[in-house]
């Protein structure tokens, strides 16, 4: 007798049960709906090949009691009063490092530090003290990965997080999270930018940090980030950025930091005038910070080249292809 293989699943519907249920009390069926049919396709008909380890790394996790986090440190933080067993601490690291590699964070699960290859606590750092108050703000993060930034936000008092980024593994790694909290508004969909309704306006506030340099359209980009946003919303958007006078605009000749998938820096003064010019106000750059290698590196939880293996051993200013070393603004506008 044969025995099939089968693909385990993932019980999408009960993990986003709660956020559907909020977003169709706030009129939006409709979204729901296409969430559904969207979701459906990415684990029910066409699930990934990974699928299956990375819910294994997940099932491995143990289960605890009387956890507690805390999401207003640099590091996200779960901690409980009764040290984890040897058996316990063991199963935890291995269902974490089944995760690997973990980019943004960094994570402290118990007594297991989650060393991620971002330092994400710098560029919230930078972030943070320019935002409007987030409290009882309902704040979409478009291209969130593992999800640290959004517990950073729920951390700054935001009624309702959504994170949204496409890759599979991220959503698991933030689950690995989530799964020790219960009930918490906080949600990340493995979704893209372009398959959010459009016009949602439906956050009052939207991140985008990281993204715009990967767009083939900046525009439509920033036409997309203000559909999002009620009347009134801010925009935090945060992206590389050259030196150069309004209208510079560096476009690589194949990849940047050897990275294939980007295309455009503007310099600042170009970006300025991009959010003017698709109607967004009050736009401002609030920090401008060049990326070093003590903040984007290999660590032993992401063992990949970094950006050290990214830059000009012989003038770390410049990428190895030659262009500007990477540097990133953050500014700050808001929809009319």
């Amino acid at each position: 007798m044969t025995t099939v293989a089968t693909t385990p699943s993932f019980d999408w519907r009960r993990q986003f049960q709660a956020l559907f249920a909020d977003l169709a009390a706030q009129g939006r069926p409709d979204w729901v709906q296409q969430l559904n049919t969207q979701l459906r396709y990415r684990f029910d008909e066409n699930p990934h090949g990974d699928l299956p380890r990375w819910l294994e790394a997940l099932a491995t996790l143990p289960e605890l009691d009387g956890v507690r986090a805390s999401f207003d440190t640099d590091t996200v933080t779960l901690s409980r009063d009764a040290a984890l067993s040897g058996a316990q601490a063991e199963r935890l690291e291995r269902g974490l490092r089944g995760l690997m590699p973990w980019r943004k964070g960094p994570f402290r699960f118990f007594d297991t530090f989650i060393d991620t290859e971002w330092r994400s606590d710098w560029k919230w750092q930078r972030v943070a003290p320019h935002l409007s108050d987030l409290r009882d703000r309902q704040v979409l993060d478009v291209g969130c990965g593992s999800g640290y930034h959004c517990w950073r936000m729920y951390g700054a008092g935001a009624r309702r997080v959504v994170g949204i980024d496409p890759g599979l593994l991220f959503l698991f790694q933030f689950l690995s999270v989530k799964r020790y909290l219960g009930e918490v508004p906080v949600d990340l969909l493995p979704v893209r930018m372009e398959d959010l309704p459009a016009d949602l306006e439906a956050f009052d506030t939207t991140f985008s940090m990281g993204v715009l340099y990967h767009r083939r359209s900046p525009i439509d980009h920033l036409l997309e980030l203000k559909g999002t946003l009620r009347r009134g919303g801010e925009l935090v958007l945060e992206t590389l950025v050259v030196d150069g006078p309004e209208g510079y605009t560096l476009m690589p000749e194949d990849r940047y930091a050897q990275m294939r998938n980007v295309w455009f820096l503007p310099s600042c003064d170009t970006l300025l005038r991009w959010l003017q010019r698709t109607g967004f106000r009050d736009a401002r750059v609030v920090d401008v910070t060049v990326t070093t290698p003590e903040e984007q590196r290999s660590t032993d939880w992401m063992r990949f080249n970094s950006l050290r293996d990214f830059l000009d051993p012989a003038d770390p200013s410049r990428t190895l292809e030659g262009y500007p070393g990477p540097k990133r603004a953050t500014v700050i506008a808001t929809k009319p």
